[in-house]
């Protein structure tokens, strides 16, 4: 059989012509459809020879389809992008420079009054041979040696000094640490409790959790029982809707539960680094100095980290920037952050030469008015607390007592609430301190917030309520505190378990004013605390608390 005969190539080509498919024909006028025609349309020519896309401008013309259809069809994955780049924004804000081990701030050679600023030998020294980290800038030496020397302005800065650093750019420097998967210490000061909380902490921190470390407990007044303390703090954590793992009362002074603190951490570190938070002049610095000097007994890493340790000061906004320090041996870093700058506290408006003198340096007295050796009552007048606060007793019991808690170096004085503006017009700067000085007073923004106080009380045998004043102390209302000489008129008012006081307090704007339950301090404060009835599984839940 003989072979077929072989077909030439343009034999080949008809064949293939003649086997495809016929194209459909067109459609009949009478049922045309727009939405039809719309479909069936041939797509529009890309050009040819010269005139056509190349590969990578159809790539470009996928890409950008793409990314156009996703953000219609899929708003989510818009949003999930968008925290994508925030995230990447925030962490580039991640200090990387080398950096003052004292305070945080950029070493720099350029301006010998700002922040940071070494000598350009020892800078170039130190970095020849590797050792920046070791460098302690010009402004921590004198900080270290008692000199007041403020960096930080702006809204919730300080008036008055050299303002380097605004106090929004330092809460920028803390912007990354949402972001990172660390363990949060946050630090509240027991005698500033409500003014330096930080209600909006999880800003800061994210969803990381937060151990409570409570402040200064030895600045309380004798004979306070800690058990109170602890009980009284959980409680206002509960109201205040913050989740923490658990609370501790310290002292970076006494080192009094410093070694319990020391121990949670190691055990929820779990490789991840710590950081310090708090508000400024918290104590942050002084509690990183105790838990070195605890932990140096048996770890050797943390024991080297006490030679370049932050400086301590009393100067708020000490510490400038992120402070790495090595401080575990098993891994992991701990850092010193900048204090978060509150306006609404009294050092935000004071003059930073003032600044000490709202700092308690010793533990502190109750400093009562009436005293118990008088027999005049306060209905009518006027308190005043240095030059910081006023407080009008508009209405009160006869026995009624106001207790102040706060820096000693603040003197009360008390005149008729009719003759109460005169004496500020005339002794603010003088006999009422801060501000220091008539200089300073003439520029004093005054006390122009006033806030107007109806306070119920219920039992007579216990104060009634705390007026914390933010960033100073607090004031204990007791509506039959002063003993009585006439048993008949004790019998009569103690009869009269509940009732109503008004009060009329003044301090500077934005300075705030807290009404809180009285915090349990002094020997009598066991006998009249009352301790929350708890069901089990509200125990449960409740952070427990440690000293």
């Amino acid at each position: 059989m003989a072979a077929p005969p072989l077909l030439s190539l343009s034999q080949r080509l008809l064949f293939l012509s003649l086997s495809l498919p016929k194209p459909q024909l067109a459609p009949n006028p009478s049922s045309f459809s727009p939405t039809r025609a719309a479909s069936t349309a041939p797509p529009p020519p890309e050009g040819a020879g010269p005139a056509a896309p190349s590969r990578g401008d159809r790539f470009l013309g996928t890409q950008l389809a793409a990314e156009a259809a996703a953000r219609v069809l899929a708003p989510e994955d818009a949003e999930r992008r968008r925290r994508r780049r925030e995230k990447r924004k925030a962490l580039a804000r991640k200090p990387s420079a080398a950096a003052c081990y004292g305070c945080g701030a950029p070493l720099q050679t350029a301006d010998e009054a700002a922040p940071g600023y070494v000598h350009p030998a020892t800078y170039d020294l130190k970095k020849r041979h590797h050792q920046l980290r070791t460098v302690l800038c010009g402004r921590c030496k004198l900080l270290s040696h008692g000199h007041m020397i403020t960096a930080v302005g702006g809204h919730g800065g300080y008036p008055g000094g050299k303002q380097f650093v605004s106090a929004d750019q330092l809460r920028d420097k803390l912007s990354y640490l949402r972001h990172e998967k660390a363990l949060i210490i946050k630090l509240v000061d027991i005698v500033d409790f409500n003014g330096s909380f930080l209600a909006r902490v999880r800003d800061f921190a994210g969803a990381n959790p937060i151990i409570l470390v409570i402040t200064k407990v030895d600045l309380l007044p004798r004979d306070t029982d800690l058990n109170c303390i602890g009980d009284w703090v959980v409680e206002a954590v509960v109201k205040k809707k913050l989740n923490v793992l658990s609370v501790h009362l310290t002292s970076s002074k006494s080192l009094v539960g410093v070694t319990g603190i020391i121990s949670e951490i190691q055990q929820e570190k779990k490789g991840r680094d710590v950081y310090i938070l708090g508000s400024a002049n918290v104590g942050k610095s002084a509690f990183i100095s105790a838990m070195l000097r605890t932990m140096a007994y048996k770890d050797p890493v943390a024991a080297a980290a006490q030679k370049y340790k932050p400086i301590q000061s009393a100067v708020p906004g000490t510490t400038l920037g992120p402070i790495q320090i090595e401080a575990f041996l098993g891994g992991g870093k701990l850092y010193d952050t900048p204090g978060v700058h509150l306006h609404h506290r009294q050092a935000a408006v004071i003059h930073a030469d003032d600044l000490p003198s709202l700092a308690p340096q010793s533990r502190l007295r109750a400093r009562c008015f009436p005293a118990n050796d008088t027999d005049v009552g306060l209905s009518g007048n006027s308190l005043f607390w240095g030059g910081l606060v006023r407080i009008d007793v508009v209405k009160a019991l006869p026995r009624t007592r106001l207790t102040f808690y706060g820096p000693k170096k603040l003197k009360i004085n008390m005149v008729p609430t009719t003759e109460a503006d005169e004496f500020y017009e005339r002794e603010v700067g003088v006999t009422l301190t801060p501000p220091a000085g008539k200089e300073k007073a003439e520029g004093w923004v005054g006390l122009q917030g006033v806030r107007e106080l109806q306070i119920k009380y219920e039992e007579s045998d216990r104060p009634a309520c705390d007026i914390a004043i933010s960033g100073l102390g607090w004031v204990a209302v007791e509506p039959l505190g002063v003993p009585s000489s006439n048993p008949d008129e004790s019998a009569e008012e103690e009869d009269n378990e509940s009732g109503e006081l008004h009060l009329r307090v003044h301090v500077p704007k934005p300075v705030e004013i807290f009404v809180r339950p009285p915090l349990p301090v002094g020997k009598a404060a066991s006998q009249w605390y009352r301790y929350q009835e708890l069901t089990e599984e509200e125990e449960e839940l409740r952070p427990k608390w440690h000293y």
